[in-house]
């Protein structure tokens, strides 16, 4: 039971935040915001939906840069921090995308296991990367290196999706037709997101962080 006068506790949590922190919840709403529009688009077919969920990768990659650069500039490295950002990564770079892919068309029964596998890859992406990331510093305040493509980097995959949207080349026009393996169909384009996640889980690609 909480004490008479004593703030509740997710009041202390708010003022535990850094102002890093801020940056990436907002991250995240731009993630949550890019599936609520992909959802929308699939209901109203209205391309101004499509583009504003597209459009919210590169604005979730811009909150995603700067809160690293504030927490470095204010010193101001935690836990929480990276747990945050891992979280609202997957949301932005991981789930949204792949609801973007869903509502272009990617519906398949194949088409939802690659998404599905890319989405699992960037959450073991992430995973590894906490874990080790105090190994990959080497005493630094940031990783030397990133083990595997950064999931940010899905943000094309959002881009692909957008120009094709451009053209016209989406739902039973997508790039590279449409297969019909046994009882499932699939998208060829799915197989950039099979790509995309097995790059991020390979322990051999090092790219050096900046």
């Amino acid at each position: 039971m909480r004490t008479p006068g004593t703030p509740p506790k997710h009041f202390s949590m708010l003022r535990g935040f850094h102002l890093a922190d801020f940056f990436t919840l907002g991250n995240a709403a731009c993630g949550v915001a890019a599936v609520f529009l992909a959802m929308l688009y699939m209901g109203s077919a209205s391309m101004t939906h499509f583009y504003a969920a597209a459009a919210m990768a590169p604005a979730a990659l811009i909150f995603d840069v700067l809160d690293g650069r504030i927490a470095r500039w204010r010193s101001q490295h935690s836990s929480l921090g990276r747990e945050l950002d891992s979280l609202a990564d997957i949301i932005s770079f991981g789930v949204a995308p792949a609801a973007l892919a869903f509502a272009a068309g990617m519906r398949g029964g194949l088409d939802a296991v690659a998404l599905a596998y890319f989405v699992c890859c960037g959450v073991s992406r992430l995973a590894r990367y906490n874990v080790t990331a105090e190994t990959l510093s080497e005493g630094a305040d940031k990783v030397a290196y990133f083990e595997g493509t950064p999931i940010p980097t899905s943000v094309l995959l959002t881009a692909v999706l957008a120009y094709a949207a451009w053209q016209g080349r989406i739902g039973d026009d997508l790039y590279w037709g449409v297969w019909a393996i046994g009882p499932w169909q699939f998208h060829p384009l799915a197989l950039l997101f099979v790509l995309s996640g097995t790059l991020m889980i390979s322990k051999t690609l090092r790219i050096p962080k900046f």
